[in-house]
């Protein structure tokens, strides 16, 4: 028997839908998978044990360190690779890849990341105000600290869906001018005695995830990571996406409904016309939630959904499906 990571290591972190993924790729002696977002190395873990390769993505070195010792009884089966899944097709290139069996992306934040106060991801701890998944760019104190009240008030809105964004962005305009933000409780604390509390949830939870979203370019680095998708699967290959925020699971749902459909049809043209986007058959219809068992051991997996596609071979895709 394989030894088994223990729970109480540092970067420990319980792999979200985990069967469901396994189920949707298809793991196999001989199968190549990318982890898109290796994370702590759970979803890479299983397609291991399934005989499968995986190169894991990850633009975080604490995360490539840690994956890369729970999965050194592996060998060269599992590669830590660093970078950003957007940058898939270019990181497959340089590494003589070839084509994929399958690739996977589960877009929440890792338990580590969130329960690290040093890595500023979360106000249940005092901490910088940073929120990045890497080493590099724009913090979140950045943000908060020079982006003009309309541009905060804007991702608030649109990244936080939080409804006091306008006054929520007045206020910390106003009270930068006095001192700047630095630590996270500075500025959850401070969304708290403006907003007041009303049940579990805390005020500022919209604010920070609008605030990381912002800060990670994590809308970004979906849409240009779905445009490069297929050229990157086998024909038979899958696609498999976990989300946990509308916006993201409006994203995927829509590129792999457009990306689906052998034809298009608009009410100014005569007949429907070949799709030319035309690429996946869907695996899913509707996303995949976890079930009661698994929200009652993890309650962060009760927003996530699977969706997953499957490459179609571009020699077989008909020129004019109707015909």
């Amino acid at each position: 028997m394989e030894e088994q990571p223990s729970s109480d290591l540092p970067f420990y972190h319980e792999s979200i839908l985990l069967n469901e993924v396994v189920q949707s790729l298809l793991p196999s002696e001989g199968r190549t998978f990318a982890d898109g977002t290796l994370g702590g190395g759970g979803h890479s873990e299983a397609l291991l044990s399934a005989g499968g390769s995986v190169k894991g993505i990850d633009r975080d070195f604490e995360a490539r360190e840690y994956a890369s010792k729970r999965l050194s009884r592996f060998g060269n089966r599992f590669e830590a690779v660093a970078g950003c899944f957007s940058e898939m097709a270019s990181l497959a290139d340089n590494g003589g890849w070839g084509k994929l069996d399958g690739i996977l992306l589960d877009l929440g934040v890792s338990s580590h990341q969130l329960d690290a106060g040093e890595r500023g991801f979360s106000f249940r701890f005092d901490g910088p105000l940073d929120m990045r998944m890497g080493e590099e760019g724009r913090t979140a104190a950045d943000l908060v600290n020079t982006w003009a009240e309309s541009d905060l008030r804007q991702i608030f809105w649109d990244l936080g869906e939080e409804k006091s964004a306008r006054k929520i962005a007045a206020w910390i305009v106003s009270e930068r001018e006095k001192a700047p933000f630095n630590t996270t409780l500075q500025l959850a604390d401070g969304i708290e005695k403006l907003i007041g509390r009303r049940g579990r949830t805390h005020p500022a939870t919209k604010i920070f995830q609008a605030l990381r979203m912002e800060v990670n370019d994590e809308l970004g680095e979906l849409r240009r990571f779905l445009q490069s998708a297929p050229s990157l699967l086998k024909p038979g290959g899958r696609l498999a996406i976990i989300t946990f925020h509308s916006l993201e699971d409006r994203i995927v749902k829509q590129a792999f409904r457009d990306q689906s459909k052998p034809e298009i049809d608009r009410p100014e043209w005569p007949a429907p016309r070949p799709n030319p986007e035309l690429a996946y058959r869907l695996v899913t219809r509707k996303g995949i939630a976890p079930g009661d068992s698994e929200i009652s051991r993890n309650a962060r997996s009760r927003s996530s959904r699977l969706r997953v596609v499957e490459r179609l071979d571009p020699l077989a895709i008909p020129l004019n499906p109707s015909a």
